[in-house]
This record gives structure tokens, sequence and C-alpha cells, in this order.
């Protein structure tokens, strides 16, 4: 990992919350003024999303089942190679996965298809990666802070069924098909980041969710807590007495393990990000000026 340009990687699979990390992020970013090189983990698909119908029904016929969280529909590789380039020298490569309509205006080039890719990072102060596979094992020895966001697997399957169901159209057994699709992907190339990330913030539910194929709805930030886990508190110097004097009702389940209630989950995240966000910058400023 490199101190002159940090790299910071939110990991999480389809439907695990990874925009509550975004939108913490943003805000700390907003207010130290600091000037992020945005990417979202899509653009690192293999495929897409007619091609990848197409390859998907090849696996089928052989016997086999393609996901969005294998290596084989992903390229690890370029996100390792972003990764390592912008930590050496601020810049790297990448491009726009475009999901719908809007973006289609925006980029000039139709749903599900990839604009070319470009150099980013000019004028920036770090990356910002958002997606699936920020920790997997060729891109995280180039990771500055690696988060982790993973609802108890129940409740991650309820919200990715509402989503998906409500917000993107698709009937609940084509929903139910694809989380069993994905499952042997899940456990090999999705799970395995999280034995790595420097700070884990998992929700977990306070009311019965033991059969996430029939929940009406998703449980509220008031039915949930968060359990926030940081591998290496000396590491980032948290302050877990002053986080359970700022977030009431919190408390300390481990020695390295803060748990509050899931309405604060975006407070926590700006109370324990903002520090370690001033650490990295203060850093990458001191090798930015000793270069120069």
């Amino acid at each position: 990992m490199s101190l002159k340009y940090p790299v910071i990687a939110v990991t999480g699979s389809s439907g695990a919350g990874t925009s509550t990390a975004k939108v913490a992020l943003e805000h700390i970013f907003h207010r130290e003024h600091v000037v992020p090189a945005i990417v979202e983990g899509d653009c690192f698909h293999r495929y897409g999303r007619v091609e990848f119908r197409e390859k998907a029904k090849e696996y089928e016929a052989a016997g086999k089942r393609l996901s969005h969280f294998s290596d084989e529909a992903n390229l690890f590789d370029k996100i390792a190679e972003l990764f390592d380039s912008y930590g050496r020298t601020g810049r790297g490569y990448a491009r726009h996965y475009v999901h719908d309509d809007k973006e289609a205006a925006l980029y000039g080039v139709e749903p599900g298809n990839f604009t070319e890719w470009e150099e980013i990072g000019e004028g920036s102060d770090l990356l910002f990666y958002e997606g699936l596979h920020g920790g997997v094992e060729e891109a995280r020895k180039y990771v500055n802070l690696l988060i982790g966001i993973v609802p108890v697997v129940n409740l991650e399957w309820i919200q990715k069924i509402h989503r998906d169901t409500e917000m993107r159209g698709y009937s609940q057994e084509a929903v139910v098909d694809n989380i069993l699709t994905r499952m042997h992907d899940y456990v090999h190339f999705i799970t395995p980041q999280f034995t790595h990330t420097d700070i884990n913030f998992q929700r977990v539910p306070l009311v019965d969710t033991s059969n996430p194929f029939i929940a009406r709805d998703v449980p509220t930030p008031d039915e949930s807590v968060v359990v926030i886990r940081v591998r290496k508190p000396e590491q980032w110097g948290v302050d877990f007495p002053w986080l359970l004097s700022m977030l009431h009702g919190s408390f300390m389940s481990r020695r390295n393990t803060l748990v509050v209630p899931a309405a604060k989950m975006l407070m926590a995240m700006e109370l324990i990000l903002t520090p370690i966000m001033h650490q990295l910058l203060d850093e990458h400023r001191k090798a930015v000026a000793a270069k120069g």
C-alpha cells in the first residue's frame, strides 16, 4: 500500500448496504475538503448485461453457473492495477458501467454496457472504491483502508429480495434463484474478504428473520443493531470510550467490537472514519511535500 496516494475501499455484496458507507464518506469528504477519485466496482465486471446472460447460458449448458461474484465474471487484475497505479502516481484507469437510461444520457452509452477506459485521478487526494471486490487477494495489498459492509446473511437476503422486486421489477422467484446461483461464489469470493477488512460494519436484526423468503418487510433501524469490529484499533487510534459517550445506547461486546443502535450507524461511521481520514491525509500531504 502507498502513503502518498491513499486507496479506500468499501466492499460488500449486492444489497448489503454499502451505500450507507458511501454517504458517510461523502459527508467527510465534503466537510474536510477532500477531493476523491471515485470508482464503482461494477466497472470491473468482465461482461456487459447482454453478454453476461449469453455466457451464463453457456455455463448452464455445461453444468456450471456464472455469477457476478466470481473471478470468471470480473477483472480482478484490473482492480489491482488501478489500486497499485493510483497509490504510486495518483493516476489510474477505470470506466463506467451504465445501469439505466439516466446514466445512458449522461455517458452516451446504452444501459448494460461500459464506457471506454480512461485515466482518472488528476487533482485528487485519494481513491474511493465501492463495490463487490475491493478486498480480493489481488487488490487488497494496495488498499490503505478496507471497510466491510456485511449484514447477517438472512438480513442481506431480505434486503436484496425487497430491493430487486420493488425497485428493479424482478419476481421473487427470480431473485431467490439468483441468490442460489451465487451461493458458491459468495462463499469463495465475497465472504473471505471480511477476514482482511480493517473495519467491519455488520447489521444484525432484533426481530425474527429465520425465513427471509417470506419476510414482508426489511427490519427497520429501530429493530436492528450494528456490530462494528476494528481489526487493529491501535493502528487507527480508535477511542472506544469516546465513541461510547457519543453513541447513546452503545456498548462493547469485545475489546475491539462496538455495538450501536442501527439508527446511529451513519453517525458511528462518521465518528470512526473522520480521525482515520485525517491520519491518511496527513501522511498523504507529508509524502507529496517530501517529493516536491
